[in-house]
């Protein structure tokens, strides 16, 4: 018995025997209690960031369109953040309202921000020799937020990796992909024992040399280091399916992973499984000067659209070359933070639906309450599809006046606004129901 133990042991962790791994490793999902923790925070800060401030072209991609090669690829011989501050950072984040923060610890251009033992390409080889991880992990723990890492799965500098740039189809004669998942093992197992990630967001899988069998090999070794590390679901190797239907929105029944991630769209309402939206709060990921930088109205509706159709926001910031983040991005931030202040209640901790959110309203329920975000007061009153067998008690706005309301036969209710909404970006109206609002189905239709 000791013997088959070992042996099951060694399969779940051994590299070279990937395709065993397959076969003998169970996908054992986070524990439920964690993913629904999770959820309950809604609102996260995702950081994308490395030498390539340097450049204010985006980050990985613009290796060899924006940026020549050989410039990209030493920039982080000048990067030199001096006025990088990583508690200023959290602290920002937590003002924002946000309970969690992603740093791109490793991205497609290999630069890793930790002084890792497995990469020649790391901070300690920039002028700054300073551990941006490990700081960002002890702020987060100092002011109570969830440190996650983002953590790419190809690597265009590792010499082991298939290929060395974007849309190439040459591959590297040094090529062998063993090594290569070697080396990512050790690199995870070094931030997992070293920073204690909440939760880890992988990204890159897209090359069809990367395969379920290896993504099952790394999920094993993670599972093994911290069995409740939340993993979100850009492990699977998608040449392994259909790639057509692979938009990151959908969380397939043999997902790798524990949530979806829609990218740059507020995911659909969804009551099934766990989603998280990625966007960024102006157009590009990394920093980029003079980037367009989406409204307060904007960001606090997609906030609540987001949470309205039963998912959590992780919003992105690029910052700059100095290490400083933007203050005219901190100063938008921070209204989103003043907003929360005020109608927080209506986001965390929260159920999305019944209705399906759109440009008037959405909402959010939490036990016999029901959330309604009020986005635009097109007329006097505002109308909201029925709901069967449910009887509205009373209205109020959050943390405000009542207000008075009606509700028909069928169940439809109508909410007689104010002539000014206390908030025009988003004004929150409760209504106390008569049951669980977390009961009600979805309503097929909205307004």
């Amino acid at each position: 018995m000791k013997y088959f133990l070992n042996l099951l042991l060694l399969l779940t962790i051994s590299g070279p025997l990937s395709a065993q791994v397959e076969k003998v490793t169970p996908i054992v999902k986070t524990s439920k209690v964690v993913i629904d923790q999770f959820m309950d925070l809604r609102f996260g800060m995702f950081i994308h960031w490395g030498p390539v401030a340097l450049r204010g072209t985006e980050i990985g991609w613009s290796r060899g369109n924006q940026v020549p090669f050989e410039d990209y690829d030493q920039l982080h011989k000048e990067f030199n953040p001096v006025l990088f501050n990583a508690e200023e950072w959290v602290k920002t984040a937590k003002n924002s309202g946000m309970k969690y923060l992603t740093i791109t610890a490793k991205h497609h251009d290999g630069f890793c921000l930790w002084p890792t033992k497995f990469s020649d390409l790391n901070i300690m080889e920039t002028p700054f020799k300073r551990d941006v991880v490990g700081e960002l992990a002890a702020a987060c723990k100092k002011h109570g937020l969830k440190f996650c890492v983002y953590f790419t799965v190809l690597d265009w500098h590792d010499p082991h990796y298939p290929y060395a740039r974007a849309g190439t189809k040459e591959i590297n004669a040094t090529t062998d992909m063993a090594k290569f998942v070697a080396t990512m093992k050790d690199e995870l197992t070094e931030i997992l024992t070293n920073y204690d990630p909440y939760m880890l967001w992988f990204d890159g899988n897209w090359d069809k040399e990367w395969t379920d069998a290896h993504a099952h090999e790394v999920y094993a070794l993670l599972k093994q280091l911290k069995p409740d590390v939340i993993i979100n679901n850009r492990l699977k190797g998608i040449s392994d399916f259909d790639r057509t239907r692979e938009d990151h929105t959908r969380l397939s029944s043999d997902a790798i992973g524990d949530y979806a991630t829609p990218e740059q769209k507020i995911g659909a309402l969804n009551m099934d499984y766990p989603w998280e939206s990625c966007m960024t709060i102006a157009n590009q990921w990394a920093w980029k000067p003079n980037d367009a930088l989406k409204s307060t109205k904007e960001c606090i509706q997609t906030l609540a659209k987001t949470a309205a159709g039963n998912g959590n926001l992780l919003f992105n910031v690029g910052p700059m070359l100095d290490g400083r983040i933007e203050a005219r991005q901190i100063n938008r931030l921070k209204e989103m933070g003043d907003w929360l202040n005020t109608y927080g209640e209506s986001i965390y901790g929260t159920k999305g639906g019944p209705f399906i959110p759109n440009n008037t309203y959405a909402s959010t329920r939490k036990g016999n309450i029901l959330y309604v975000h009020v986005f635009n007061r097109k007329e006097d009153v505002l109308t909201l599809p029925a709901l069967k067998g449910v009887k509205v008690k009373k209205a109020h706005i959050l943390n405000g006046d009542a207000i008075t309301f009606s509700q028909s036969a069928t169940g439809s209710i109508a909410l007689n606004l104010p002539a000014r909404l206390p908030n025009a970006d988003n004004t929150v109206i409760v209504l106390e129901l008569n049951k669980n609002a977390e009961t009600i189905p979805v309503i097929a239709q909205s307004n």
